[in-house]
């Protein structure tokens, strides 16, 4: 089965100074869509791009990546501009707009589902996401096979509106996930008051067998309700960080989803290897020019 995702795709432009603008793909699903495809994964993607250059620019490389995407091309395709300052960090500003036709969707069944970013915030296209995951919860009481769902936030204040709006709503997605990875920041953005190691209890409890910390440099944090870790960052000479944490998003669900045993029972060691291999695979990624994930081949080097 292939696994879904649902999310916005755009093109980042990616601002340095001293140096010409540069056109990118960008949309943190879309580079989750393209990791997969880049490992070997079937992977389905559905999203809502424009039927202008930049659109048909975006459909071109997510295919060249083996993803099959799912969208009705029309308007102006999102734009993300990406300011980059010394260290490699980057600041966003955006031109969005997220509808995504979800008659593609059809009844295919998958393996795993992740959605997130913006889309997950952003109407009216947040409510096809509400709905997917309807139709999970009733696999689940039917006592079907569901999917791993997975969900990282990737948290822009400028776009999902105030603390007080935004909170409840990532509390309600996470609730209703297995997999939930998010950012140092992302937590001090949701949960200024708390500390790490209760930040990640806070999470727990809302739901999710297995949060995941990512803390740039600092390595990653791995949780579940019986176990916590923390993996080593990659020791690399940094290019910029864009696409770091979609890589990292990327080696959990393609090391988990096909797997049988439950999340609730992963051991220290199974949870350090799990974090270690997305902090390889990020590696690879923060070495490079803009998110260009890694492909199968690049592991084996």
């Amino acid at each position: 089965m292939s696994i879904l995702v649902i999310g916005e795709a755009l093109i980042d432009i990616v601002s340095t100074n001293g140096a010409p603008d540069r056109y990118a793909p960008g949309g943190a699903p879309a580079n989750v869509a393209l990791g997969l495809g880049r490992l070997g994964d079937d992977v389905e993607f559905l999203t809502d791009v424009g039927d202008d250059f930049l659109g048909g620019f975006l459909l071109a490389h997510l295919r060249e990546s083996q993803v099959d995407v799912l969208t009705s091309p029309r308007g102006a395709t999102s734009t993300a501009l990406a300011r980059l300052s010394e260290d490699g960090s980057a600041e966003y500003e955006f031109q969005l707009r997220w509808d995504p036709d979800s008659s593609l969707l059809g009844r295919n069944a998958h393996s795993a589902l992740h959605f997130g970013s913006i889309a997950a915030f952003l109407s009216p296209g947040s409510a096809v996401i509400d709905r997917h995951l309807d139709d999970v919860a009733e696999q689940s009481d039917q006592q079907r096979d569901r999917p791993l769902v997975s969900f990282d936030p990737n948290i822009r204040p400028s776009i999902i509106g105030s603390h007080d709006e935004a909170l409840p709503r990532f509390e309600a997605l996470a609730q209703r996930v297995d997999v939930l990875k998010l950012s140092d920041v992302d937590a001090d953005w949701l949960y200024p008051d708390l500390a790490e190691d209760a930040q990640i209890d806070r999470l727990l409890g809302l739901g999710p067998s297995l949060v995941a910390m990512t803390r740039g440099g600092d390595g990653a944090i791995l949780a579940t309700a019986s176990a916590r870790v923390t993996a080593a960052a990659s020791q690399v000479d940094v290019t910029d960080t864009i696409g770091a944490g979609d890589t990292f998003m990327v080696s959990l669900i393609h090391d988990l989803h096909a797997q049988e045993a439950a999340l609730s029972d992963l051991s220290t060691t199974e949870l350090t290897g799990l974090g270690e291999h997305a902090a390889a695979l990020a590696a690879i990624t923060v070495s490079r020019e803009g998110a260009d994930l890694p492909w199968a081949a690049d592991l084996t080097n």
